[in-house]
């Protein structure tokens, strides 16, 4: 890298004065409606209250592959590649987190479950004219 200044190229300074407007004018102000709408995409499902979430099923998965490597340890034994020490370590390992990533996803998909009937429940209730139901008297059984 040189530092010399014969080899700098100059840069042209802009205009002095205010700056320029854009083609079309001064900017106009954009309306921002204060309503959240939710974005509805064609390529996702709607969230269904009974299906896991993404967390719970990648629980699942984890304790899947990590049953499927407990299940192969008697192959890795045959090969040579663990022994009985480290098959039994090995083992008692793999069980364990599988049972503590089944725990995990089932715990977290009810808990899911738990705060989605919530949200649903909480919509639902003071619709009515008493504030206390959904029928046309504010019963909650809709049909009063």
């Amino acid at each position: 890298m040189s530092t010399h200044e014969e080899h700098r190229t100059p840069v042209a300074a802009p205009p002095p004065g205010p700056p320029a407007l854009p083609a079309g004018g001064p900017a106009r102000p954009v309306t921002v409606p204060l309503t959240v709408t939710a974005h509805a995409s064609e390529s996702r499902r709607p969230a269904d209250a009974g299906e896991p979430p993404l967390r719970s099923k990648v629980a699942a998965v984890l304790a899947l592959l990590a049953c499927a490597a407990c299940c192969a340890l008697p192959v890795l034994i045959g090969a040579g590649l663990l022994t009985g020490a480290g098959a039994a370590l090995a083992e008692q390992a793999l069980l364990t987190m599988a049972g503590l990533l089944l725990a995990a996803a089932a715990g977290m998909w009810w808990l899911h479950r738990r705060t989605t009937m919530a949200a649903a429940r909480s919509a639902r209730t003071g619709c009515g004219p008493s504030g206390t139901g959904c029928g046309p008297s504010g019963c909650a059984c809709g049909g009063c």
